[in-house]
């Protein structure tokens, strides 16, 4: 995961330098506090000066855009109009998460009547976020106390949240191969993809990979297959292990030079019998989702963008479907044909032949694992009417491995959604939800709402108590 950073946008009146200039010193150690307990979270923070007018807070705005920032945080010092900021945080592009904290913990009956002008930003936040709602802008809302952990907790999720959408609409993904045939409920056209989300797509036949395949040295291989021996429990010959490498390490400089931050292929589209290209990368799409890419199957950009999006921000992910329902235990089989994201691993994960009647190559070879049991998110980005776009979000608990020894070669997983199967199930169906998943391997629904919010999309939980955001 990479470290989020956001834009503190500390914002007071000009009617107080007026009439007691003195007292906005007295403001630096709710700022330090803020930066500090954002660092604590990996979060880092690019510190704008306190903000009073107009001319001021659209001089740092355009600083946080220029630094890159994920999100602007704005911090209330005192009652700060809101005609000041809020034209100009209405127009902005980056997310808006509006901090409603205080220096002091306490304001009870006995409390001196000085702190008052220090506790106070409250009615600045109330008043600029009811002119952002009347402009048509999205914000988000933390209130507590920085000595809660709960407060800056939420604040975390937010950022990371805003920090996926960050990545998800910068996403430059690669498609190797059309889309699978006849397969449509991930399909949205590249032109749309690029004007709603952002995403830019790029497609290309295996054989455009060829040259990156041919400049793979001898010692590259030799290196990438010590490394996989030392990963990976290798139960192929070299031969077999070698051709799949020196197709995976040319992909993976095809990606790295194209600045792709996903991508996803249509297995069927590798139809070669022969010669470097004489395989299917099944190896290279589990190693780049350990790297922090994103990758889906067959042709989906759209699921491998999230993927992409949610490992890079919000935690390891890897790429799913699911496949069976135990109807007798409650619970769901997850699989895929080979590519599975390896740092989630249980165990040290098998790299085995792949039995492969698909299309006329050598057979691949590909990882087999199981993840790692405990809380986890299932999420599913779905195309829905009109060019929008909705995010499903199933709380789940990961199950133990599989008991029967044939499959052990296989890509496998149980999950048990947060309400009854045969109703999760409907919910999920009914929402609109896709058969290709992304799996977060921890509890991260707040992040995934963020994300929703700060991209505009709707949101579905799909728990007991199922909510829509």
């Amino acid at each position: 995961m990479n470290a989020p950073t956001i834009g503190l946008l500390p914002l007071y009146v000009k009617l107080y330098d007026d009439a007691a200039p003195e007292l906005r010193d007295t403001m630096t150690p709710i700022i330090t506090s803020v930066v500090d307990a954002f660092q604590k979270v990996g979060i880092a923070a690019i510190e704008a000066p306190v903000c009073r007018l107009k001319e001021e807070v659209s001089k740092s705005v355009e600083e946080f855009e220029q630094a890159g920032v994920d999100i602007i945080v704005t911090l209330h010092l005192a009652y700060s109009p809101s005609l000041e900021s809020a034209q100009v945080l209405s127009e902005c592009d980056l997310p808006i998460l509006m901090l409603d904290t205080t220096p002091d913990t306490d304001f009870g009956p006995d409390v001196d009547p000085q702190r008052i002008v220090y506790n106070h930003g409250i009615h600045g936040l109330q008043d600029l976020a009811s002119m952002l709602r009347r402009f048509g802008k999205t914000y988000t809302v933390v209130a507590g106390h920085l000595s809660n952990p709960q407060t800056i907790a939420r604040a975390e999720a937010v950022v990371r949240g805003a920090q996926a959408v960050s990545k998800f609409r910068s996403m430059r993904v690669l498609r190797i191969g059309s889309p699978f045939e006849g397969m449509g409920d991930f399909q949205v056209p590249d032109q749309e993809l690029h004007e709603t989300p952002g995403i830019h797509v790029d497609q290309i036949r295996p054989e455009e990979l060829l040259a990156d395949v041919e400049s793979v040295t001898e010692e590259d291989v030799a290196r990438e297959m010590a490394e996989d021996n030392a990963a990976f429990l290798v139960e192929v010959d070299d031969e077999l292990h070698e051709r799949s490498v020196r197709l995976g390490l040319g992909l993976r400089r095809y990606l790295e030079k194209g600045g792709y931050g996903a991508f996803s292929m249509n297995f069927l589209a590798f139809n070669i019998e022969e010669g470097p290209l004489s395989t299917v990368p099944f190896l290279e799409c589990s190693k780049a989702m350990a790297r922090g890419q994103g990758y889906a199957g067959e042709g989906d950009v759209l699921t491998a963008a999230l993927v992409g999006a949610l490992n890079s921000a919000v935690g390891p992910t890897t790429f799913t479907e699911m496949f069976c329902p135990d109807w007798s235990g409650g619970t769901i089989f997850l699989s895929h044909m080979g590519e599975f994201n390896p740092a989630l691993a249980v165990d040290r994960p098998r790299l085995h032949e792949k039995d492969y009647p698909f299309s006329a190559v050598q057979r691949p070879v590909a990882l087999a694992c199981a993840p790692c049991p405990g809380p986890a998110t299932l999420v599913n980005l779905t195309p829905g009417p009109g060019g929008t776009f909705d995010l499903l979000i199933a709380p789940v608990e990961v199950l133990g491995d599989g008991t029967h020894p044939d499959i052990k070669h296989s890509v496998r997983g149980w999950i048990r959604p947060a309400m009854p199967l045969e109703r999760f199930l409907e919910a999920y169906s009914h929402h609109g939800g896709t058969h290709h998943c992304a799996l977060v391997m921890r509890e991260c629904r707040e992040e995934v709402l963020a994300f929703a919010h700060a991209a505009g999309m709707d949101a579905v939980v799909l728990e007991a108590r199922g909510s829509v955001a």
